[in-house]
């Protein structure tokens, strides 16, 4: 009788261990779904400003339209330090945002928020003097009908300097 509850014990400690390896190092800064008022907050960063600089912390988007579909901005950040930035994990506050890096010409695969799939880890190195690009992508259809209004959205990029994080907020009409 033993033997039958062996099998799904190692089971259940194989997917919670995928799980856990799984999650975002911190997650206490992105919005909380479940929190209307959650996409309001300002990003946070604890990167320090002499390691990376930023075309924009925070993008407007203005006023779109769900009909007109998915709309992209591009963050660019510079390694301004004097040694290199591990990169570790990219992902988003929200399933209806995606984002790519792109570094020397090559684009990433695509990253999203955690627990809506894998998390994948994005491991890399961002040179002294480098420049690289996040370019986000928000599909204002993504929460149907019920997805109108001001919105705020947050991705963040982990490496071993610490987190960063850019935002970006819509006014969504049908």
């Amino acid at each position: 009788m033993k033997s039958n509850y062996v099998v799904p014990l190692i089971g259940l400690v194989l997917i919670g261990g995928f799980i856990w390896w799984a999650r975002p190092a911190n997650n206490s800064t992105l919005p909380n779904e479940s929190d209307p008022h959650a996409h309001e907050a300002e990003p946070i960063s604890s990167i320090a400003a002499d390691t990376i600089t930023l075309n924009e912390q925070s993008h407007d988007f203005g006023v779109i339209s769900m009909a007109a579909g998915k709309v992209s901005t591009n963050f660019s950040l510079t390694n301004v330090s004097s040694s290199s930035i591990r990169t570790s994990k990219l992902y988003t506050s929200c399933m209806c945002t995606t984002a790519r890096f792109i570094q020397s010409g090559k684009e990433s695969e695509e990253f999203g928020m955690p627990g809506h799939g894998f998390l994948k880890p994005m491991e890399g190195t961002i040179a002294p003097g480098e420049t690289v690009q996040i370019v986000v992508t928000f599909d204002p259809a993504a929460h149907g009908p019920a997805g109108v209004g001001k919105i705020g959205r947050a991705v963040r990029l982990e490496t071993d300097k610490g987190a960063l994080e850019v935002s970006f907020t819509a006014d969504v009409t049908p």
